[in-house]
């Protein structure tokens, strides 16, 4: 098994960004879990796996020619995680696959930070939602912090990143959106709904959107907070939607 080169190396960590991602169509996940489904789930995508010495026997004997040795602080090096994991590994990006019209999904206006979009798709993935479609000003599901949120849920869960007014214009489809101004959520309702809308974590849905919600919602608080966390949001409203 060889050890990783200083080029490998600063390859691994160009991964980080966003445009390098983009242009090598692959991205980095970290953490034994993670890298344990992929090596179980979709071992052909895997292109290369970082491993300390003593892990070695974490990795199965068809993906050992994959694997290359780092030390401790090669891992520092890569790693975007304060304590480095045992295991970081870089995967191509899923083939594409088509949008299911027949089947629920979650809309996402503009969701900023990477721990919620990670969050909701590892939500979804808890109700049985396969499919997200963001706006394509969404935070990116290969950031390093979306990925380790999902906890592994991006490898079940489809996320498009589309124009959503195109999108929507073109389909109809019956869909509740999450507003402070909506109506209390009932669950006959939202049974009735094709997706469910999610907006910014500042601004709520943006204007030019709210026209595409049929079904105006809101989760009645009893306390002092102004709103909800977007991911927290979402987990209600799913809850309500599949139940």
């Amino acid at each position: 098994m060889q050890k990783i080169s200083n080029q490998k190396l600063k390859w691994l960590k160009s991964l980080h960004l966003k445009k390098n991602r983009d242009k090598e169509r692959c991205f980095i996940i970290e953490g034994e879990k993670i890298v344990g489904e992929c090596m179980r789930l979709i071992p052909e995508e895997i292109e290369l796996i970082a491993c300390l010495n003593e892990h070695v026997e974490l990795i199965p004997d068809e993906l050992q020619t994959k694997c290359l040795l780092v030390t401790s602080k090669d891992l520092e090096r890569i790693s975007k995680h304060r304590t480095p994991n045992k295991l970081i590994a870089v995967v191509y990006n899923k083939k594409e696959v088509q949008f299911n019209p027949n089947a629920k999904f979650l809309i996402l206006d503009s969701i900023q930070d990477p721990g919620n979009l990670g969050t909701i798709v590892r939500t979804a993935d808890w109700f049985g939602i396969t499919q997200v479609v963001c706006s394509k000003n969404c935070a990116d599901l290969y950031n390093s912090k979306a990925l380790q949120a999902s906890m592994g849920s991006f490898l079940r869960v489809q996320v498009f990143y589309k124009s959503l007014i195109p999108f929507l214009e073109t389909t109809q489809f019956n869909i509740s959106g999450a507003f402070l101004k909506g109506h209390p959520i009932e669950s006959n309702q939202l049974k009735n709904s094709n997706a469910i809308m999610l907006g910014n974590e500042g601004q709520g849905i943006s204007p030019e959107l709210e026209k595409f919600c049929n079904n105006p919602v809101k989760i009645v608080g009893h306390g002092g907070a102004e709103s909800l966390n977007v991911s927290n949001a979402g987990s209600i409203l799913m809850y309500e939607w599949t139940k």
